[in-house]
C-alpha cells in the first residue's frame, strides 16, 4: 500500500505541484507548470480554489449524494467539472448551479441501442477515459473525485497521465452489493461478465492501492476497508446525511392516535432490500389486529414480484401502495403523510458497511424508524433512540416491532430523537467540512516532491 505524502512546515508559501507522489518521482515527470496555481499557508491548507472533475457513472440529474458533493465543492469556491452518462442523448454541456455538466458525446450513427451498451461504465471503457481526458484536459483540473468502483480504474488511468490525485468517493461496497444480487438469483445474464463479484473484489483491491484517498459512507466501511489495508489516514467518513436547513423546511411529525398506522419505504425495490420480508410483516400485523398500512416509493427490477406478493397475502392497493419512482423533492413531502419511515434491507456484507440516505431523511422528517439489524442503520436507530430494530429476515420480530410503534406516544420520542440527531450530528454541514478538509490535505500531500 502506498502511504500517503507528509505535509511539512515551511516558513514561507512556496508553488506545489498538483500531482502524485508516485507519478513525479516513479515515471520523471516534472512539474507540470500550468498545474501551479495554488498556494499553501502555513497549516497546508489550500487558499485558493481547485478545478475539480468529478466522474460520475449514470445520468445527472440527478443523484442525491453527487449534487450534495458537488454543490459543496461549489460553495466552497472550487469549479467542478462533472462527466455523466447520457443515455437519454441530452446535450453534451450544460451549466448548473453546483457544476459544470459534461455528458459522453451520443453515437446517434448506432441508434441508442448499441450507443446505450457502449456506453456502459466497464472499469475500462474507452468512451469514458476519453471523456474523461477530454474534460480534464481543456478545464486544466486539479484532481479527478470519482464515485464508486466501476470507473475508478479509469479515473486512476486518467490521473496517472495527467499527474494529479484522485479520490474515491465510495458510497457502496461495490463487491459485496453485486454479490447480495447473485445470492437472491436476480442477476441478468449480462452481469456474469459486467457484474461479477470476484472480479468486482480483485479490482477493488487494486484501486485501493493506487487512490490517493477514499471517501467512505460509515465507520463500518472504513473498518473494512483497514482490514484490507488501507491506512486510516487514507479514510474519510463523509455521511450520507440531510442538511440541517432540511429541519428547518419541514415540520416535525405530529404522531396521534389514528385508524391507520401509516408505514412508508423510500428506495429501490430488490431483494436484498428486505422489500419482501416488510410486505409479509404488514399482512401478519394487520392479522394480529395492527391496523398497518405501507406507502412504496421507488422502483426496480421486482417491482411487480412484490405487487404479486402483496396481492397473494390479500393485501389490497389501499393496504400497499405501490407509488413508483416519484421526485426526490415529493418523496420528501410524501414523508409527511407516513408514522414510520422502513430500512428493511438484509444484514449482508453490502448493507452492513454501508447506510441508506433515507434512513437520515426519516429521522430528518421526525419519523419512527423501522430498521432491519443491518449493521450501521441499527447501531444508529439504538445509538439515537431514533426508533425500533428487527432481526434481519425475521418476520414474526418485524410483525411485533411494527405492533410496538402503534402507540403514538413512543412514536412521538423516537421522532424527536432522530431530529435531535440530525440537528446535533448527523447533518450534511458536518459532513462536507469533513470531506472538505480530506480534500485539502490530498492535495498538500500528493504535492510536495
Amino acid at each position: 500500500m502506498r502511504a500517503q505524502g507528509r505535509i511539512g512546515a515551511r516558513a514561507q508559501p512556496s508553488r506545489i505541484y498538483l500531482g502524485t507522489r508516485r507519478g513525479a518521482r516513479h515515471r520523471g515527470h516534472p512539474p507540470n507548470p500550468r498545474n501551479c496555481r495554488h498556494q499553501l499557508d502555513w497549516g497546508g491548507k489550500l487558499t485558493a480554489s481547485m478545478r475539480i472533475c468529478k466522474i460520475w457513472d449514470s445520468e445527472y440529474p440527478w443523484d442525491v449524494r453527487v449534487e450534495k458533493v458537488a454543490r459543496s465543492l461549489t460553495d466552497a469556491g472550487h469549479k467542478v467539472h462533472l462527466v455523466a452518462r447520457n443515455r437519454d442523448w441530452r446535450r453534451e454541456r450544460e451549466s448548473l448551479a453546483e457544476a459544470e455538466i459534461h455528458r459522453l458525446k451520443p453515437w446517434r450513427m448506432v441508434g441508442k441501442r448499441l450507443d446505450t451498451a457502449t456506453m456502459f461504465p466497464a472499469f475500462f471503457n474507452p468512451r469514458w477515459i476519453s471523456a474523461v481526458m477530454r474534460t480534464a484536459r481543456a478545464n486544466k483540473v486539479q484532481m479527478l473525485l470519482v464515485r464508486d468502483l466501476p470507473l475508478a480504474p479509469t479515473a486512476i488511468w486518467a490521473a496517472r497521465r495527467l499527474h494529479v490525485p484522485v479520490v474515491l468517493d465510495m458510497a457502496e461496497n461495490y463487491p459485496a452489493m453485486m454479490r447480495g444480487l447473485w445470492d437472491a438469483g436476480v442477476q441478468r445474464r449480462t452481469d456474469f461478465l459486467v457484474r461479477n463479484p470476484r472480479a468486482a473484489a480483485a479490482v477493488e483491491r487494486w484501486v485501493l492501492e493506487r487512490v490517493d484517498h477514499v471517501l467512505v459512507v460509515v465507520d463500518e466501511s472504513r473498518e473494512r476497508l483497514q482490514q484490507l489495508g488501507v491506512p486510516a489516514e487514507r479514510m474519510t467518513v463523509v455521511s450520507n446525511t440531510p442538511s440541517i436547513s432540511r429541519l428547518r423546511e419541514v415540520s416535525p411529525k405530529l404522531h396521534n392516535d389514528g385508524d391507520q398506522l401509516e408505514l412508508i419505504y423510500l428506495g429501490l425495490l430488490e431483494a436484498p432490500r428486505g422489500i419482501g420480508v416488510l410486505i409479509d410483516a404488514v399482512a401478519m400485523a394487520r392479522r394480529a389486529g395492527v391496523r398497518a398500512r405501507l406507502t412504496v416509493l421507488g422502483d426496480g427490477r421486482e417491482r411487480r414480484n412484490f405487487e404479486e406478493r402483496a396481492r397473494r397475502l390479500g393485501l389490497d392497493e389501499e393496504t400497499i401502495r405501490f407509488r413508483g419512482r416519484v421526485p426526490y423533492s415529493d418523496a420528501l413531502q410524501l414523508l409527511q403523510t407516513a408514522d414510520v419511515g422502513v430500512v428493511p434491507h438484509t444484514a449482508n456484507e453490502s448493507w452492513n458497511t454501508t447506510v441508506p440516505n433515507k434512513l437520515f431523511d426519516y429521522m430528518a422528517a421526525g419519523l419512527a424508524v423501522l430498521t432491519s439489524s443491518a449493521k450501521p442503520a441499527a447501531r444508529i436507530v439504538r445509538e439515537t433512540g431514533a426508533g425500533v430494530v428487527f432481526q434481519d429476515g425475521a418476520v414474526a420480530d418485524c410483525a411485533a416491532a411494527i405492533g410496538s410503534l402503534s402507540r403514538s406516544a413512543f412514536r412521538a420520542g423516537c421522532g424527536a430523537n432522530g431530529r435531535h440527531a440530525v440537528l446535533s450530528r448527523f447533518h450534511w454541514e458536518r459532513d462536507a467540512s469533513e470531506m472538505l478538509g480530506a480534500l485539502d490535505r490530498v492535495v498538500a500531500g500528493s504535492s510536495r516532491i
